[in-house]
């Protein structure tokens, strides 16, 4: 009987696919609970979204913490840090009695789903080669929102069948896997800090959570100077398209769901299948994404991805059945596509080796609010004036960061033979 041998990159590669999915499978289970939350809670509508909120806030939280680790500690520490803290965040959420606990653990899983986010990319990273990076992150990305095709319909259906407690416990045990994956995956290590001052004191301040905030801000324009002259206003543009994007897709996770509840009147398990079917076009467009994002430009795949998003905020609150909020869930999965890895390859290629941990968590980290205001702000206009009305509000940002993407921001890739705009060889 023949066997399937796996090369090195392959081998390498497999663990972090495999926790990837599990990640989008865990926190997307959630998602069409919201409402059920609401009742079973006696609180609002609005008051069950600062459930994503609270994931937001953990994720700010997080990610410089998670960029400091991987360039001091290497990846493995947070491969298996971030998914155990979700596991003990998990299994409270399943067994409390009072929606403030909710809150509290849905912010600790954000923690751990950003401490072990960076840690995992820059493991990927260490793997495979800068003309691979596209096709890596894309799967990466295309993977854990792969997460919605399973997730949201088996959050919908175990609550439906036992009670919405089940998902928490169910996230607990996907939680618990990963942690096994992110021992056994590769360990990353940063470039030998010499004798830099700076680099033992991050190693110093990781033990005091106040010292790391002052040593980002006092290091951000260290770290900015870095970044070759040419394409620091790339990187200010690619911070501001994520912040557009973790905007789009929060507001995405805790909206849709009050409005597919409370507009067009479909139960969790429907919600979850409109998840599903934005899932499954993440999963068609990981092979085409990752193609465009390596062989084409990282442009192609970025400003498309912050454009269709656009165009389905306008539209979602004119929507009055299934059949047209699939539809548009299908606009919201290609672009979630095409935006597979997109703007972390950028970040990647214009970012020295010796601070790439820290630059994409500084990107991340300042993106974060964006996933933050979605939940936050779309809860409040959700309670004032309906769910609907929280997608106008947002969609305008949308615009600016595909107009930004397209018209300030420099293609980052190199191509075969080409050497305009080329970043140093240790990007």
């Amino acid at each position: 009987m023949a066997t399937i041998r796996l090369n090195k990159t392959a081998r390498g590669l497999a663990p972090l696919y495999a926790s990837t999915l599990m990640a989008g499978i865990g926190w997307s289970m959630v998602l069409p609970v919201l409402p059920v939350i609401a009742t079973e809670f006696d609180v609002s509508l609005g008051s069950a979204a600062q459930i994503v909120t609270a994931f937001g806030v953990g994720k700010l939280v997080g990610t410089p913490v998670s960029g400091i680790m991987v360039d001091r500690f290497g990846s493995r520490l947070t491969l298996v840090l971030g998914p155990a803290i979700g596991v003990v965040a998990a299994a409270t959420a399943a067994t409390t009695p009072w929606f403030f606990i909710i809150l509290a653990a849905a912010a600790a899983v954000g923690l751990g789903d950003s401490i072990w986010g960076i840690g995992r990319e820059i493991s990927g990273i260490d793997i495979v080669t800068p003309r691979q990076r596209g096709r890596m992150l894309s799967g990466f990305h295309g993977l854990h929102t792969t997460g919605m095709l399973v997730g949201p319909a088996f959050g919908g259906i175990l609550t439906e069948m036992v009670n919405f407690r089940a998902v928490f416990l169910a996230f607990a045990v996907v939680a618990a896997l990963a942690v096994i994956l992110g021992a056994v995956s590769h360990n990353a290590m940063p470039p030998e800090s010499g004798d830099d001052p700076s680099k033992r004191r991050d190693r110093f301040n990781l033990v005091a959570p106040l010292a790391v905030v002052r040593s980002l801000g006092s290091s951000f324009a260290a770290l900015l100077r870095q970044i070759p002259p040419g394409f620091r206003a790339t990187y200010a543009v690619l911070i501001f398209a994520t912040f557009s994007s973790f905007l789009f897709r929060m507001a995405i996770q805790s909206i849709m769901p009050l409005f597919a509840s409370a507009e067009l009147g479909l139960s969790p398990s429907e919600t979850g299948f409109l998840f599903s079917i934005s899932g499954g076009l993440v999963f068609v467009m990981i092979l085409p994404a990752g193609f465009i994002i390596d062989k084409v430009g990282r442009k192609w795949a970025t400003v498309p991805s912050t454009g269709l998003p656009f165009i389905a905020f306008v539209l979602i609150p004119f929507t009055d059945s299934f059949l047209q909020a699939a539809a548009l869930m299908s606009i919201v999965g290609m672009a979630n596509g095409l935006s597979l890895g997109s703007l972390a390859s950028s970040t990647y290629d214009i970012a020295p080796a010796g601070t790439r941990g820290r630059l994409q968590a500084t990107r991340r980290t300042i993106a974060e609010i964006g996933g933050i205001t979605a939940p936050l702000v779309g809860g409040i206009l959700a309670d004032a004036h309906g769910p609907g009305v929280a997608f106008l509000v947002f969609s305008p940002i949308l615009l600016v960061g595909a107009l930004l993407l397209a018209f300030v921001a420099k293609e980052t890739l190199v191509k075969q033979g080409s050497s305009a705009g080329r970043v140093p060889a240790s990007a």
